[in-house]
């Protein structure tokens, strides 16, 4: 063992490896994405029919805050867990047993209350593994291989979301799915549990409660690129979570499609996004790695994202549906795989990996909770239902995209 993180890593990973990581990956992001795209909206009008997108909203909105705290805070208790084990691993193992735990009791809701309850709980669960998951990246692969290894984890991601959202369409009960996504993400775990190879620690600094609480601030002008890393981040993922959140009412609205038709067809385009990502992340990540740029594909793969947008909104067709599935597809998932890349080079402490790859996941879960709050002012504002909505995505999705270049140390 080494007594604090052991700096950048040189050695190559084993393909055995990746290959666990991804599956458990898969599992978790199952977790998140079987009740985000379909269970939870189906839970949320069957409990609340008259007050469905309030219900939905104060669900997912409650739950991303959860994750937005706790994210963070795992990671940094990861950072100083000095078990023989590793100091990931007891992590990802104490998330998979209470996140099991908490989908079960999920399935079981009877009212708007507890789902909220028990889906933070979830939503606890599950970042307990990601935090340690994420981290796990760059304390094992080097710089050299990380958009290679990004490209897996977005695939991992994307295969999740399918997974889950399918296994949500499929199984013709609430009850039954989240039952479905649970085991999905015990039997996805165990092989990352099993192999993990985690990198453990002899001790951890002294524990100072002021100090602890004071570096989950990360200073923007110490650390300017991790800053701006964070802002493109965050207008990404606002960007789409705005258009991601209403999805299902969108199909079934604004399509104008009935409820049930509406999931299998969320679950198809998403199937549809899913194949184009998986088809760009890899090729992305490893194009990023061999021309030793970042940026670049960054930027133009929110711009392709914005396109997909736009073409929501001025035409809410089917059609148009599933051609902005694939195009969204295509651009995401050369976003995942090299934003994730970059991200790992900008972090400023090798020894707070987790924490501070928790501050960045902040930049993802924060959109969750103003999705609603900023749609509500746009709808209310604006007017002209889910075509402003989405341009307004798209927007944000552009300014995100263009202030990529104000990163300094990452070509």
């Amino acid at each position: 063992m080494t007594s604090l993180a052991a700096g950048e890593p040189t050695r190559s990973v084993a393909r055995g490896w990746v290959v666990a990581l991804s599956l458990v990956n898969i599992g978790v992001w199952s977790g998140f994405f079987g009740p985000i795209q379909v269970l939870l909206a189906l839970q949320a009008e069957a409990l609340s029919p008259d007050h469905k997108e309030a219900a939905l909203a104060l669900v997912t909105g409650t739950g991303a805050a959860v994750s937005m705290v706790l994210n963070p805070l795992w990671g940094a208790f990861s950072d100083r867990t000095t078990l023989r084990m590793g100091r990931r691993l007891p992590w990802v193992l104490g998330g998979l047993v209470t996140g099991v735990l908490a989908l079960l009791l999920l399935s079981r809701a009877g009212n708007v209350a507890t789902m909220v309850l028990c889906w933070g709980l979830v939503q606890a669960s599950l970042n307990a593994m990601l935090a340690a998951l994420t981290a796990a990246v760059p304390d094992q692969v080097p710089v050299r291989e990380r958009g290679t290894v990004g490209g897996f984890v977005a695939i991992a991601q994307t295969l999740g979301v399918i997974v889950g959202a399918g296994l949500a369409a499929a199984t013709g009960s609430i009850t039954a799915g989240y039952v479905a996504v649970a085991a999905t993400l015990v039997v996805l775990s165990l092989p990352y549990c099993l192999t993990s190879r985690d990198v453990a620690i002899d001790a951890a600094p002294p524990f100072h409660a002021g100090r602890f609480l004071r570096s989950f601030w990360v200073s923007p002008t110490r650390h300017p690129d991790f800053a701006w890393a964070w802002l493109t981040r965050f207008l990404i993922n606002l960007g789409n979570a705005i258009v991601l959140l209403y999805l299902l009412y969108y199909v079934s609205d604004a399509v104008g499609l009935g409820a049930a038709a509406a999931a299998n067809t969320v679950f198809g385009l998403t199937a549809a996004y899913g194949v184009c990502t998986v088809g760009t992340a890899l090729v992305s990540g490893i194009w990023s790695d061999r021309v030793g740029r970042r940026k670049v594909f960054v930027s133009g793969s929110g711009v392709v994202m914005a396109v997909a947008l736009v073409l929501l909104a001025l035409s809410p067709t089917l059609a148009t549906a599933w051609v902005a599935a694939v195009i969204l597809g295509i651009g995401f998932g050369a976003y995942t795989a090299v934003d994730f890349a970059l991200i790992t080079q900008v972090l400023p402490s090798d020894d707070d990996r987790a924490k501070d790859l928790g501050v960045i996941n902040i930049a993802n879960t924060l959109p969750q909770v103003l999705a609603p709050v900023v749609a509500a002012a746009v709808l209310t504002l604006l007017g002209r239902g889910y075509p402003t909505l989405y341009l307004f995505g798209a927007a944000v999705t552009l300014l995100g995209a263009a202030l990529v270049s104000r990163i300094r140390s990452v070509p």
